[in-house]
Order: structure tokens, then sequence, then C-alpha cells
């Protein structure tokens, strides 16, 4: 069940994006995962601005933690198949920090490479590649991504591979990570679209052996309207693994020129 204080939450977004979708002519794109990445990219020339929010809420050492993500991205349509990403910084915010204050991350560049179409082809499909970095940090993070569509169905899967260098020449700490995620998606009319994702993520220490098989799953909302989207997920924890959130709910919303 969802907790009172979440579905209270919750609510003021359902009520606008249920306005929105339903009093808003449509003429853009549209993201319908939050945590899922759609085989399809944005056309030649288009240009796109997009943030991501993203809140995490669990406990540690039997204290309530609560972390905020944010992303700022301009996305860039390079070709029909090429789109190009660019996270100027990547921050965040953690109430267990000592010093309270937003921490930077990490800046980003992503490429998307469309292969084949979700509609037209037998499944679409498309390959992803994101290189971020800072001061003694490289991540890399290469995804597979599939995904069909049947009329008002949307049906999308990633597989992810992460990597990531830390400490001094890079050289103290090399842990990677394996992740997947499902979404399914179901267009209630041409503004707003349901649905529910999961993600599953395996921690792999030093490369060496998996730890933490962790799966979160949550109902999703996408709404649509003109040049503006907003797409939202709440994932609740579904496994038993201290020290991971017990629910995190990501906003998405962009912009397109």
């Amino acid at each position: 069940m969802i907790p009172f204080r979440l579905r209270s939450a919750l609510l003021p977004f359902v009520a606008v994006s249920a306005f929105i979708a339903t009093s808003l002519p449509v003429s853009a794109g549209q993201r319908k995962f939050a945590y899922t990445y759609e085989t399809t990219t944005a056309p030649k020339g288009a240009i796109e601005i997009e943030n991501h929010v993203t809140w995490k809420a669990g406990r540690e050492d039997g204290r309530r933690v609560n972390q905020f993500d944010f992303r700022h991205e301009l996305e860039i349509g390079v070709t029909d198949r090429l789109q190009l990403g660019f996270y100027v910084a990547d921050w965040s915010y953690n109430n267990s920090d000592p010093q309270k204050h937003l921490r930077y991350e990490h800046s980003a560049i992503e490429a998307i490479y469309s292969l084949t179409n979700p509609t037209t082809d037998w499944l679409g499909s498309a390959v992803y590649l994101e290189v971020a970095g800072a001061k003694d940090l490289l991540e890399i993070e290469g995804k597979l991504m599939l995904q069909k569509n049947l009329g008002p169905v949307t049906i999308a899967y990633n597989a992810i591979v992460e990597g990531k260098w830390e400490g001094v020449h890079l050289g103290e700490e090399n842990n990677g990570e394996f992740a997947e995620t499902l979404g399914a998606s179901v267009e209630v009319n041409r503004n707003l679209s349901v649905g529910a994702e999961v993600l599953h993520e395996i921690d792999i220490p030093d490369w060496e052996r998996a730890e933490d098989s962790i799966v979160f799953a949550g109902p999703n909302a996408s709404v649509h309207a003109g040049r503006f989207f907003a797409t939202a997920t709440c994932l609740f924890q579904l496994t038993d693994i201290a020290g991971e959130p017990d629910v995190q709910t990501r906003l998405i919303f962009g912009f397109s020129f």
C-alpha cells in the first residue's frame, strides 16, 4: 500500500497532469518512462531541454535519510538516428550530509544511436553510451535498449552495464553495476499515458562478485502538451536490502524547440 504521505505528495502532480492532458493540444515528442529509455531519437536538428529530479528515501543507522538528485540535459538530434545529450552539471542533496549543502557530482555526455524502429520493424532497438567525469571520478555506462509499440501500448527494456573509477589517478576504487529496466505504458488519450516500471540492480564491487540484487517496481504517468512533457515514476523496493532506498520517485520534464 502506498503510504499516506507519499499519496498526498503525488496528488498535485496527478491533478495537474490530468488537467494538461485533457486541455492542451499535442505537437512534440514524449518520454513515457522515467527510468527506462526508449529507442526512438530526436529528429535531425531538434533541440530539447530535460530536467531530472529524483527523490530517494530510506533509513540508515535507524534514522530517515532523504536524497535528491538533479540533472539538467540539453539534447540535440544530430541525424535522424543519432542523438547527443550534454549534462552540464549533476548535483545532489542528502539530509545526512553534516554540511547540509548541495554537492556537485559530475558532468556528462551521452550518445544514443537508433538501430531499428519500434513501430515499423519487428522490434525497435538502440544503443547508448554515457561518459561522466569530475575530479578523481570517471563513470562509463552502456545500454542496450529494446522497444515494441503495439497500437496504444509501449513496452521497453534496457540492459545496462556501468563502471565507476574513483580516487587519485582513478586508481583507488573500481566498481561495477549491472541493471535492467522494464516499462509498459498505455496511451489513455493523445496527451496522457499511464503504466508501470521495474528496476533491477546488481552491485559488482571491484568487478569480482555480484552482490545485493535489488528490485524496485511501481506506477508511472506521462503527460504531453504542445512542446512540453512531464513524466513521473514512483518505485518501491520489493527486496529487503539495508542501506538502499525504500522508495524512489523520479520526475522528468522537458521542453522542445
